[in-house]
């Protein structure tokens, strides 16, 4: 098992024909994900070829054929009625992109990987308002990389050959730290059942506590590691929350701890104000809660295995 994508996932990619949109569908279809096509307002009717994206890296080598070609859909609701789609990525530009998350909710996507980075905070307030009173829909971002349960599917920009089918749960506020995560763990012999990229924003859709339920629920999942960083309180709430109700080992670690206070640190919600958000809280709540917390990144993906008794 898995948690939000599987093997029968029918992926859209929204913005299919952008420069980054062309590339990750190509590498996202060529790890093995079913991509079923595309949305591009105007191009409607065309057709989106895999032989002629850019390829460059970023996939294992399981080519299909390399003459493949996706529908492009001028509106999401075109596009699921044609494809039997229930997942999209959205790598529309930053002033569209909250319109393009809502189109995705209105046509029934029930999940949407949005990747775009930069979208006006007031924007993404507008789509969390829209998508409150809709429990099926789930947003995962913006700014993230997106969710990937490896050898089966791939949703975003995360490299997948880094990626080994396993039990270990990660999620992450980084998309950096994720793939160092991920290749720690793979490195050390063992593997992902799913990882998952919440995004820097400081208003986005899933946060820690609904992946944590999802990977507690998940017999695939034998552990799990959570990686956070400095500003706002999500942590210190998953902390709470896995105190009360997570019986996996739980590992974890806190970028940003020698920033300044009141500085911005790389993602717009790492913003430390007074004594809210600082990494010594979040240390603190994280271990009061019995997560093996790391130090420095590189010991990420031995933390959790030493907790888990796999490794010395």
């Amino acid at each position: 098992m898995s948690i939000l994508v599987n093997k029968d996932t029918r992926v859209l990619c929204q913005g299919i024909t952008g420069t980054s949109g062309a590339q990750h569908t190509t590498f996202c279809y060529r790890y093995g994900t079913k991509m079923v096509g595309g949305v591009t307002p105007g191009k409607g009717g065309t057709t989106f070829d895999i032989a002629d994206a850019e390829t460059g890296g970023g996939f294992d080598g399981k080519q299909k054929s390399p003459g493949a070609k996706l529908p492009i859909f001028n509106t999401v609701a075109d596009a699921v009625k044609a494809t039997g789609a229930d997942a999209t990525m959205i790598f529309v530009p930053p002033p569209f992109a909250a319109d393009a998350i809502i189109e995705a909710a209105d046509a029934g996507i029930q999940l949407i990987c949005c990747i775009t980075e930069g979208i006006p905070v007031i924007d993404m307030i507008r789509v969390k308002q829209n998508l409150k009173n809709r429990p099926n829909i789930r947003l995962v971002g913006p700014n993230c990389p997106g969710v990937i349960t490896p050898e089966e599917c791939k949703i975003g920009i995360m490299p997948g050959y880094i990626h080994k089918k396993g039990d270990i749960g990660i999620l992450s506020r980084s998309g950096t730290l994720t793939y160092e995560a991920v290749w720690q763990v793979t490195s050390l012999g063992s593997g992902q059942s799913t990882c998952v990229g919440i995004g820097g924003d400081p208003v986005k859709g899933t946060d820690f506590i609904e992946v944590l339920q999802m990977f507690q629920n998940d017999p695939q999942t034998a552990g799990v590691m959570m990686i956070g960083e400095i500003g706002g309180s999500a942590e210190e709430e998953a902390a709470a929350w896995i105190k009360k109700n997570m019986t996996k080992p739980v590992a974890g670690f806190i970028a940003g701890r020698t920033a300044p206070p009141g500085r911005r640190m790389g993602h717009a919600g790492a913003i430390v104000s007074g004594n809210s958000g600082t990494a010594e809280s979040k240390v603190s709540a994280m271990k009061d809660a019995g997560v093996a917390v790391c130090d420095s990144p590189s010991d990420m993906g031995a933390t959790l295995l030493r907790k888990m008794g796999r490794i010395k």
